[in-house]
């Protein structure tokens, strides 16, 4: 059944782009959202100034303070390609999705769909209660509703899903995610294999954003191809936010 969505979601976005050339229609592009320039297109949350920057042609987060930088615009359905690597042993960060594109008071972190990003060696700093380290597929591309959103994992962990496998590469390596967002199914590659997912999240449009939680981590291609809308009424958007 879980390969079953994945293969849905997947085939659903490549016929859309077949019948667009097939129609004589401009098919749907690839879009960068970060020139390697600067931050155009992205807005500062509630992190500082120099929290977020741009260096050798990579967006470059100090981890400090802990907060996020949302995209301009919401996005609904769409295929994301984002490329990461964390500089310090044990990073923490994420990229969110359907996000609301502000954070409530005495909160840190937006509503929205966390697409969790660790570094391998954070297993090690964060033993379970018995004492035993909890397996590398528990956090790196852990799927889960934050901040009130919720969703049915694929693969359950409470309420949060983890990957199936572990594909995630260590400090200083670059990683590859694809990640499919369309009409409340989401499904993560990690490194080029399909390995968790969600489905039936509560919001299916809102902002895009990067999470900065106590370590440096580098970006690089960062794109979207964005789809066709679906049928999603105004309690599962965010709201909109002014720049």
């Amino acid at each position: 059944m879980k390969k079953n969505r994945i293969a849905f979601a997947c085939s659903a976005a490549l016929l859309f782009v077949s019948l667009s050339q097939a129609r004589g229609e401009d098919p749907p592009q690839w879009k960068d959202l970060f020139n390697g320039k600067d931050l155009t297109g992205w807005a500062n949350v509630n992190t500082d100034e120099d929290t977020w920057s741009v260096r050798d042609g990579l967006l470059v987060c100090t981890g400090h303070p802990i907060g996020v930088m949302r995209s301009e615009k919401q996005y609904e359905n769409f295929l994301l390609h984002i490329e990461w690597r964390h500089m310090e042993a044990g990073g923490n960060s994420g990229v969110f999705g359907w996000s609301a594109g502000s954070v409530p008071e005495g909160r840190n972190l937006p509503t929205g769909l966390e697409v969790q990003m660790l570094e391998l060696d954070w297993v090690n700093q964060h033993p379970m209660k018995d004492g035993s380290k909890p397996p590398i597929a528990y956090v790196h591309g852990e799927l889960f509703g934050a901040g009130g959103m919720t969703t049915v994992p694929d693969n359950p962990r409470g309420t949060r899903s983890k990957s199936i496998e572990n594909r995630c590469k260590g400090k200083g390596e670059w990683n590859v995610y694809d990640v499919v967002f369309v009409d409340g199914v989401v499904k993560l590659a990690v490194n080029g294999k399909f390995v968790n997912g969600v489905s039936q999240a509560s919001v299916k449009k809102g902002y895009l954003c990067l999470e900065s939680e106590g370590a440096e981590i580098h970006f690089r291609n960062i794109r979207i191809l964005e789809l066709p809308p679906g049928v999603t009424s105004e309690e599962q958007t965010a709201p909109v936010v002014g720049d």
